[in-house]
C-alpha cells in the first residue's frame, strides 16, 4: 500500500513499525520478550486482574456506558434457557443458552489504537482531518450507521483484532503508586513517578508492559455496584497527562503498553469542554495516536500488588489478549499473571 500520510504528528512513530502497521508499539512483544515473562515465573501463582465486568456499576463514571444485560437466545420465539428437549424429543437434556448487551469498555479494558484520533493535516493539504494512528483515516477506514435497532459500528482498520491475534504475552512490570500516595487524588507527573520506580528498585525495560496500582478498581469493589462518583473523583493516584515529561518518559522507556487500575489512566476533565486547539485527553492522544501504545483501564491489580510487596518482586508473566472482535474499538479481558 502507498503511505497514507506525507508529515506525521510531532512526537510520534507512525512508519517505524512499517506504513501499513496496525500493531504499533505491540510490535515489542518479541518472542525474546516472552521468554523475558516465562522467566519471572518462579512460585506457579496465578492471579486474575480483571473486575467482574458489571462493576463499576450503573453508569456514573460514563454516562454513555452500561452495565452488561444477559439474556437467554431465541428459537422458534422461546427462551433458551431452562429448556427441556423432551418436550420437543422425548430426551432427557436441559439447556441454557445466552447472550449479552455489553459496553466493551465498561470494566476491565483495552483501548484499542482505533478508540483516540485527532484532528491532524496528515496529507499535507493545509486541512485537518480526522486520522488515527499510522494515518488511517476516519472517513476512509472507519463506518458507522444508525437504524432501527440502534445502529452498528465498524472500525475496517486498528480494531481490536489484531491486538487479539498478536495474543499480547510478555514481561509485566508493577509500579505500586498507592503504597506510595495512599487513596487520595493526586496528579502523577514525571518526578513522583521516577520517585517510586528509584525507590522500589523497579526496572523498567523495553517491551514490557507498565502496570500501575493505584487502588481505584479495589475501591469500586468494595462499593460493590453502587459507585460513589463523588469519591471516585478525588479518589487514587492518576497520572497526569500534561506533564510533557512523562509523556516523553512513557516513549523513551520502550513500554509495550500502559496499563492502571484507574478509569482513564491519566486525570480525565469531566466536564469534557476543551478549547478546541488542545486534546482533552492528551495522554491518551499521545499513546493511542501518536505511538500506537495501548492502553489497559479499571484492571484489578491490588492482590498481585500485595502478594508483589510482600516478596519484594515487580516483575511477572502477563497474558492478555482482548477479545477476538473484528472493528471493535476496544475490549474486556480477564488478564492473567503468573509469578
Amino acid at each position: 500500500m502507498t503511505r497514507r500520510w506525507t508529515q506525521r504528528p510531532p512526537g510520534s512513530n507512525w512508519g517505524d513499525f512499517g506504513d501499513d502497521d496496525q500493531l504499533g508499539r505491540l510490535n515489542l512483544l518479541t518472542e525474546a520478550k516472552v521468554r523475558e515473562g516465562v522467566a519471572e515465573v518462579r512460585a506457579g501463582k496465578v492471579f486474575s486482574l480483571s473486575l467482574p465486568l458489571d462493576l463499576p456499576g450503573g453508569n456514573v463514571l460514563n454516562p454513555a456506558r452500561h452495565p452488561p444485560r444477559l439474556m437467554p437466545t431465541q428459537r422458534d420465539g422461546k427462551p433458551m434457557f431452562l429448556h427441556a428437549f423432551r418436550h420437543d424429543h422425548n430426551t432427557t437434556d436441559v439447556a441454557c443458552d445466552d447472550r449479552v448487551s455489553l459496553s466493551l469498555q465498561y470494566s476491565t479494558q483495552w483501548d484499542g489504537l482505533s478508540h483516540i484520533g485527532s484532528h491532524f493535516d496528515a496529507d499535507g493539504d493545509g486541512t485537518a482531518e480526522m486520522v488515527f494512528y499510522n494515518g488511517y483515516s476516519g472517513e476512509a477506514d472507519f463506518a458507522h450507521a444508525q437504524d432501527d435497532d440502534g445502529g452498528w459500528s465498524r472500525a475496517h482498520r486498528l480494531g481490536i483484532e489484531h491486538m487479539a491475534a498478536k495474543g499480547v504475552q510478555g514481561r509485566g512490570v508493577l509500579v505500586d503508586l498507592r503504597r506510595h500516595f495512599g487513596d487520595e487524588r493526586r496528579r502523577i507527573g514525571f518526578e513522583d513517578l521516577m520517585r517510586v520506580i528509584d525507590l522500589d528498585g523497579v526496572e523498567v525495560r523495553r517491551g514490557d508492559m507498565l502496570c500501575l496500582h493505584t487502588g481505584f478498581a479495589d475501591l469500586i469493589l468494595g462499593m460493590g455496584g453502587e459507585p460513589d462518583g463523588d469519591r471516585l473523583a478525588r479518589a487514587c493516584a492518576v497520572l497526569d497527562g500534561g506533564d510533557a515529561r512523562l509523556l516523553d518518559w512513557i516513549d523513551e522507556s520502550g513500554i509495550a503498553a500502559l496499563v492502571a487500575d484507574n478509569y482513564a489512566v491519566e486525570d480525565r476533565p469531566y466536564d469534557f469542554k476543551g478549547d478546541g486547539c488542545h486534546a482533552l485527553l492528551p495522554l491518551h492522544e499521545r499513546c493511542l495516536f501518536k505511538l500506537g501504545l495501548h492502553l489497559g483501564e479499571l484492571w484489578h491489580l491490588t492482590p498481585l500488588a500485595e502478594w508483589l510487596a510482600r516478596h519484594h518482586r515487580h516483575a511477572f508473566l502477563l497474558t492478555a489478549p482482548p477479545l477476538h472482535l473484528p472493528g471493535a474499538v476496544g475490549s474486556p479481558l480477564n488478564p492473567i499473571a503468573t509469578v
